[in-house]
């Protein structure tokens, strides 16, 4: 079974949607911080020295996004858009 078989097979289960649909706005604000980090060709460990940090928390917050679990702080995501030379933008749709 390739991955986006399986992907569609377990999307296909209501409870499993429900999760995966949940986490939507962790995954787009994942995707966001990824793209910015490629775009500015930093790796973890160059974003967390530019925030004063160690590599292991900018591991954490972009687990953390992806598991759903305690999300980052407003100041952490505005200090890792400083960090990749990006301006944090919040807007309510």
């Amino acid at each position: 079974m390739t991955h986006d078989e399986l992907i569609k097979k377990m999307l296909s289960n209501p409870a499993v949607k429900a999760e995966y649909d949940s986490l939507e706005e962790e995954f787009t604000l994942l995707d966001e911080l990824l793209k910015a980090r490629k775009k500015a060709g930093l790796t973890q460990a160059q974003v967390a020295e530019r925030m004063g940090t160690k590599a292991t928390a900018i591991t954490r917050l972009e687990r953390a996004l992806v598991s759903g679990t305690q999300g980052p702080s407003y100041t952490t995501l505005k200090k890792y858009a400083a960090a990749v030379g990006k301006k944090l933008q919040i807007r309510l749709v």
